[in-house]
């Protein structure tokens, strides 16, 4: 029987993670699931959602937005008439709602897949476009 050797690997405390500036800041990607029904019928609740954080956010993108502290919503990103900007839910039982700025914004969808399904990616953003 072969041995392995070990393997070491670090561990970092959230507060040194914070102290260094690795928690979702940049342009990390992370895959959240779709919850509930306010942004169908495009997204239906159990999809997956790859998202990339920190990427800039354009008028139609699908967001994520930190609406309160530490309170994020899926949204889509929209202009209003006045230039000010709207988080628009898709389900019009769900109503939209203006936020200050662009900084809000948290990250950007760039694709979603149906869970237990290779064949149904859609993408979004510049991927879509090409």
């Amino acid at each position: 029987m072969q041995t392995r050797k070990p393997i070491n690997i670090p561990v970092v405390s959230a507060t040194a993670q914070e102290e260094t500036g690795s928690n979702c800041s940049g342009n990390e990607m992370v895959a959240l699931m779709v919850l509930g029904d306010s942004m169908m019928p495009e997204f239906v609740e159990g999809e997956i959602l790859v998202i990339e954080m920190g990427a800039p956010a354009t008028d139609g993108a699908f967001v994520i937005a930190e609406v309160a502290k530490e309170d994020f919503i899926f949204r889509q990103l929209k202009r209003d008439a006045q230039g000010g900007w709207q988080l628009h839910a898709l389900n019009p039982a769900y109503p939209d709602a203006a936020i200050a700025g662009l900084e809000t914004i948290k990250g950007v969808v760039t694709h979603k897949k149906k869970p237990g399904s290779r064949k149904s990616v859609k993408y979004y953003g510049a991927k879509a476009e090409q």
